[in-house]
């Protein structure tokens, strides 16, 4: 049965999740301001300060109880502490790359996102590629290469970034739980490592450099809650392929925001590499938005 949405909930949703992906998309901007503290002790107050806002919206949602119950089954916490290693993996990538200027490789990294999804989905779960999907996988590969054939190296960056995060999609497929209750889950889980790495390093980077790079890491956990939880309610208002749809916004302003407010330069090899990409990327969304006109 094809699902209807009013004008007014395509109109609420669509503004939701462009904000979501404005704020993901700005991301490089809030965590440059916590240089010179290093990616892995923000990886650490990311995880600390996200719990408690975690907790406060499935508080105030009323689905705390249920969340607890989650952690009662064991396959859950496994899965979960999966999940929290991925996550944890690509928030540091992520701040590293900021904080080194390559902030367009991880940009990169997340046109990637969905087509090496699309690989995960095939391998892990045995799912079916039409010619399209083979046709953008491909083109990624090639980008892969090319980089591969001029420098010498892989994009580690970009397939850190984009590897780490598909993986982890993977993953959530295993736990029983929504975007909130999976981020507080997987937050608790990072929980003891991350008040260890504080115990150990005397604080994270708190008090060490300044009020307003305090102010920044305290509020790590906000502005890491605040997309997903716009996210999950434009993913209820608006069908799943516009919200698909809407996923690129993020990476075209990461891109933006690098080569402009982050002084940062692209050669001709990253930019063949970005054109391939987005030839497979207009490739799989194109063919997802004729198959959702078609419903329609």
């Amino acid at each position: 049965m094809t699902t209807q949405y009013t004008a007014q909930e395509l109109k609420t949703g669509l503004s939701l999740a462009v904000i979501a992906n404005i704020i993901w998309g700005v991301s490089a901007l809030y965590w440059v301001e916590t240089y010179p503290v290093r990616p892995q002790d923000v990886v650490a107050h990311r995880a600390i300060w996200s719990l408690p806002v975690a907790a406060a919206v499935l508080i105030w949602a009323g689905r705390l109880r249920a969340t607890w119950s989650l952690l009662r089954v064991p396959s859950m916490l496994i899965w979960s502490l999966l999940g929290a290693v991925l996550l944890s993996v690509n928030w540091g990538v992520f701040v590293y790359a900021v904080s080194v200027g390559r902030a367009t490789e991880v940009s990169l990294g997340y046109f990637m996102l969905p087509l090496l999804t699309i690989l995960v989905g095939r391998l892990a779960f045995r799912e079916v590629l039409g010619p399209m999907q083979s046709t953008a996988i491909s083109l990624a590969v090639m980008a892969v290469a090319l980089q591969l054939w001029s420098y010498g190296s892989l994009p580690w960056v970009s397939l850190a970034v984009a590897g780490s995060f598909s993986v982890y999609a993977a993953i959530r497929k295993k736990i029983v739980a929504d975007t909130m209750q999976g981020l507080f889950i997987e937050t608790l889980c990072m929980a003891p490592f991350a008040l260890a790495w504080f115990w150990l390093t005397g604080g994270a980077g708190m008090g060490t450099h300044g009020v307003k790079v305090d102010i920044f890491l305290l509020l790590a956990g906000v502005y890491t809650a605040a997309p997903l939880l716009s996210y999950i309610a434009a993913s209820r208002l608006l069908p799943l392929n516009v919200v698909g749809l809407t996923s690129y916004l993020g990476p075209s302003l990461q891109l933006l925001v690098a080569q402009t407010a982050l002084g940062e330069s692209i050669d001709t090899v990253t930019a063949t590499s970005f054109a391939l990409v987005w030839m497979g990327v207009l490739l799989v969304s194109g063919q997802g938005l004729a198959r959702f006109r078609n419903r329609r």
